[in-house]
């Protein structure tokens, strides 16, 4: 390894660490050794020292036998006139810098509790997020296990050019990396240049700044330290294990812009211990021969517009990306963009429009593969402001492919057309909502786009069931009202496939985790006589869906015991709940909504909530866009129900589930319904009748009521009264 940058790296882990001892000796002074030390909300202590040393530093005076490690690891200066074999005491070095850097950020805490942001997302006065709290964690770090990111740049230092900085950002992007940005070069750091050029940082676009000194490199190894003990079965204490498990599993580089420093130095010879080499565009020596790392350990010199794929192949990533031929990036990293109002340039569907989309499957010689026929306005054919109806279909064909696929596939529209930059995609089926954003408009965005995408992702990702693809949208109201009563047709023929199906008669329920990239804690969970609450997924779609992918969102959920039937608690469910949301929920009832009602994200077809003084329930679908007598409206509610939170007395559900059995079962079911928008009401009257009937209670149905009685508690209060509404008998609600 070459003389210059050991020593170099040598010399800056002498200086960091008496940096950090230095902090550590004046915090001691300050806050005494049993002070509390951590970052915030994090389950791991500091994870680079716990999974090295299993080591768990939780107060100041901890941190003393951490410095004894690191001075025991720190090689002498490296004299003029002296050869060594440089790579092992420079690995050592690298070790020692990242313990001290932890240990000093951990005191930054101390000393400065408001230096990192304290949201997902950088505010505008604070790009730095600092270390990735648990639910960042939980919501990121999966992502690193089932191949959705394949690794992380660690940025140090920034090209001068923002629009460098912007197309060298977009290109990692687009490799479904994550961007880690720390530290300055010349003044500037990479994280202000993107903001500056109309860049969207923070988690949801894989930008994430975590600091603007080298130091906050340990976030970086930190995360990567943390997906090895929580998904990888990594103990803490085995260094070794982690170690491998980072260099194979964990693609990740450094990334040095401009002149490096001996602190730098020290920081990448930190990260070759995981197998992570450095490119560099500055003239600095190189290390080229193998080792530690797959590859070279440091390059340096290259060209700023060659950097992300020589990062790429020095570190061995085989990126595997079907090219989307469309003139926006395209990629999971946009897949938590949002488009705000500002950006906005036009809608389709969410109330604002009619909305549809399905998928069908056909005959082989029905289907011509890469067919996209457009049928109405096109995005150039109108102005800012100006929103359109839209149907999509997709019809598929494939000797593999079973009517039982189609909602699986069709459910995986929703992430496949967010991946697209500038685009935004919430709900399904007839409940579906397109924002498209300005920026997309002004790349030369066109409906055909969502055609190519789902042409083609649809054939990448499920090439063993399908053989054509072939996608119509249209954009005029007769064609897509059209499309609308085909796909009620198939929603309902899909509703009836579960026939005479019931919770007790299965012992295997299936779960959903499709919606955690917008709440990380949410897990729906899907019984025969509850579907997701989307209103997408029953039973048999999960089913066939695990039969698809194995390891997908759909798995299966053994029920275990059930410890109380009338709340739908399941031990079985309890277990799998608690274990997917990473401890955030513990126990879920399927038939409650007051006690532990289940989580949701926002992609509910529809949501129930309580009314205290009316003793009794109202649910109100997405589409209506009043007042309801909670003294809300839907958006508002949407807040309360969604977010993978579980609040008492609000839940996400599905239209399907107005109807079934367990409906509120523990509130005493459907006799509590007092309230539903005219539109659900008639949309779901033939099976509201006929079960209120089969519960004994066929003029029910004329009790529930709607807007046209009342928006408010008091008015829909004096109409139960009216009518003899059951619910004023029951036992209340609310205690």
């Amino acid at each position: 390894m070459s003389k210059i940058i050991c020593s170099a790296a040598i010399r800056g882990a002498h200086k960091i660490v008496d940096m950090a001892e230095a902090s550590y000796e004046e915090a001691l002074k300050k806050y005494g050794p049993e002070h509390e030390v951590s970052f915030p909300n994090t389950a791991y202590f500091l994870p680079i020292i716990y999974s090295m040393l299993g080591a768990k530093v939780q107060k100041l005076g901890d941190m003393k036998d951490i410095f004894v490690e690191c001075r025991k690891l720190l090689p002498a200066i490296v004299s003029d006139n002296i050869w060594l074999p440089y790579l092992a005491p420079a690995l050592d070095a690298g070790m020692a810098t990242y313990f001290a850097e932890e240990m000093y950020e951990a005191i930054r805490y101390l000393n400065e509790p408001n230096f990192y942001t304290k949201t997902e997302d950088p505010l505008p006065n604070n790009l730095w997020l600092g270390a990735a709290d648990d639910v960042i964690f939980r919501k990121r770090g999966v992502e690193f296990v089932d191949g959705t990111a394949p690794g992380f740049a660690a940025i140090v230092g920034t090209p001068e050019d923002k629009a460098v900085a912007s197309k060298i950002a977009l290109e990692l992007q687009e490799k479904n990396l994550y961007i880690f940005m720390h530290d300055q070069s010349k003044g500037k750091n990479m994280a202000e240049l993107l903001v500056e050029n109309g860049v969207q940082v923070g988690w949801n676009t894989r930008l994430v700044p975590f600091g603007k000194s080298y130091t906050s490199v340990v976030f970086a190894i930190g995360f990567a330290c943390r997906v090895a003990l929580a998904f990888g079965g990594v103990k803490p204490g085995d260094y070794k294990a982690n170690l491998i498990y980072n260099k194979n599993r964990t693609f990740a580089f450094v990334m040095a812009f401009g002149p490096v420093c001996d602190e730098w130095y020290a920081n990448a010879a930190g990260a070759i211990n995981w197998g992570f080499p450095t490119i560099s565009d500055y003239d600095i020596p190189q290390v080229l021969p193998t080792g530690i790392c797959t590859y070279e350990h440091v390059v340096s010199q290259v060209p700023h517009d060659e950097i992300v794929q020589k990062a790429i192949e020095v570190r061995g990533l085989k990126v595997s990306v079907t090219k989307i031929d469309i003139p926006m990036s395209f990629g999971p990293a946009f897949e938590g963009e949002r488009i705000r109002k500002d950006d906005l340039f036009m809608e389709c569907g969410g109330g604002r429009t009619t909305g549809v989309e399905v998928l069908v499957s056909k005959e082989m010689d029905e289907v011509e593969d890469g067919k996209i026929i457009l049928e109405g306005p096109d995005i150039s054919d109108i102005k800012a402001g100006q929103n359109l109806p839209i149907a999509i279909l997709v019809e598929v064909a494939g000797r593999e492919m079973q009517s039982d696929f189609e909602p699986i596939l069709e459910r995986q529209f929703h992430h496949l057309i967010n991946y697209v930059q500038g685009i935004m995609h919430i709900g399904q089926r007839n409940i579906m909502w397109i924002r498209i954003g300005k920026g997309a408009v002004e790349k030369g965005f066109s409906f055909k786009h969502i055609g190519k995408v789902l042409h083609g992702k649809l054939h990448q990702e499920f090439g063993a069931i399908l053989d054509k693809v072939q996608v119509k949208i249209y954009t005029v109201q007769d064609k897509v009202d059209e499309v609308m009563a085909l796909a009620k047709q198939v929603y309902t023929e899909r509703d009836l496939r579960l026939g005479s199906m019931t919770d007790e008669t299965e012992e295997v329920f299936y779960s959903c985790t499709l919606c955690q990239s917008f709440a990380p804690s949410h897990v729906c969970v899907i019984t025969p006589e509850r579907i997701g609450m989307c209103g997408a997924y029953n039973w048999l779609d999960g089913k066939a869906s695990f039969q698809i992918n194995p390891t997908g969102p759909n798995q299966p959920i053994p029920k275990g015991e059930c410890t109380d039937p009338e709340n739908g608690y399941f031990t079985g469910i309890n277990e799998f709940v608690s274990q997917a949301s990473r401890g955030a929920v513990t126990e879920v009832s399927c038939y409650s909504l007051m006690n532990n009602p289940m989580t949701a994200c926002g992609c509910f077809e529809a949501i129930a909530a309580m009314l205290p003084q009316c003793n009794g329930i109202m649910v109100v679908n997405r589409d209506y866009m009043g007042m309801t007598p909670s003294g809300m409206k839907f958006t508002t509610l949407a807040g309360m129900a969604g977010g993978g939170m579980q609040t008492p007395g609000f839940m996400g559900v599905s239209k399907h589930f107005m109807t079934s059995p367990k409906l509120f079962l523990a509130e005493g079911g459907l006799k509590r319904m007092v309230w539903l928008p005219k539109m659900m009401k008639e949309e779901i009257k033939d099976k509201l009748i006929e079960r209120c009937k089969a519960i004994g209670m066929p003029e029910l149905y004329d009790m529930i009521a709607t807007e046209e009685q009342g928006t408010t508690e008091a008015e829909i209060l004096a109409f139960m009264k009216e009518k003899g509404h059951p619910a004023l008998e029951m036992e209340a609600a609310m205690s």
